[in-house]
């Protein structure tokens, strides 16, 4: 196993087998829109609108739109999931608790795809990923029943063996590995620490047969580290391209990330 020392290591390998199973060319980049909808929510306002925002996000190379519903309705609402689910041109995430209320939304909205996160009312974003692990009987069925509608369904977890295993055992058919603490890190001893942690399961969950993807606090910087990780095949950002598109722009905000990931898609010869 690589031990990755320094912010300079660029491996530019990717998976040809999970790639040409899955179809894909590049890295897909999931744009997350809720901070759009926070600046909205702080006023009560009809603007900015994350729909709009998606669209142009799109448009500038987006292959999916990621959006979390939370139980307080602190930026994303129910009108935002049932237009996106209408507007969306690529793929809408609908990231969400594992709860009876976002069983019914998500079975009612069908989205392209359904992430199960932890969700804390107390918390400003997502501290970590889900226990899969603690709660098996609990999640299975409730991956069942998303699966039964046909849902694709992707559990945010931690680096972590036992959890990626358990999202195999429950039925999930992917994994977004949570990159936080890798992001976090204050050392370049910790940061080699955490990304060789995502290394690690990452090969676990694909060889698993997991669809893997990462992110949380993923930047224009932290990025490229995580893009020469050979099975992830999607990395989720949102509040650094939100925070860049104040002074560029949404438009090239998210063509200035996109550039960044296709230094790393695969050779196609």
């Amino acid at each position: 196993m690589p031990l990755f020392l320094s912010w300079s290591i660029r491996l530019k390998w990717r998976s040809e087998f999970l790639l040409q199973e899955l179809n894909v060319e590049r890295i897909l980049l999931g744009v997350n829109v809720d901070h759009v909808a926070t600046i909205r929510q702080q006023r009560g306002t009809r603007y900015p609108d994350p729909v709009t925002a998606a669209s142009i996000a799109e448009l500038a190379g987006a292959d999916q739109i990621t959006i979390h519903l939370r139980e307080d309705r602190r930026h994303i609402l129910d009108r935002d999931v049932a237009i996106m689910k209408e507007t969306v041109q690529t793929r809408l995430n609908l990231e969400m608790g594992a709860t009876e209320e976002m069983a019914g939304i998500a079975l009612k909205t069908l989205p392209d795809q359904v992430t199960l996160v932890p969700e804390k009312r107390e918390e400003r974003t997502t501290e970590g990923g889900l226990d899969v692990v603690g709660q098996m009987e609990a999640m299975k069925s409730y991956v069942g029943r998303l699966r039964e509608a046909g849902l694709r369904v992707i559990m945010f977890v931690d680096p972590d063996e036992d959890q990626i295993q358990a999202s195999r055992a429950v039925g999930a058919q992917g994994v977004e590995i949570h990159t936080g603490d890798y992001c976090d890190a204050k050392t370049e001893e910790e940061r080699a620490q955490e990304l060789n942690r995502i290394y690690d399961s990452s090969e676990i969950a694909d060889a698993a047969e997991l669809y893997v993807a990462a992110g949380h606090g993923l930047d224009y910087v932290n990025v490229e580290a995580v893009c020469s990780i050979t099975p992830i095949v999607e990395l989720n950002i949102g509040h650094s391209i939100i925070a860049r598109a104040l002074f560029v722009g949404m438009d090239q905000a998210v063509r200035e990330m996109r550039e960044i990931l296709d230094g790393f898609a695969r050779d196609n010869e």
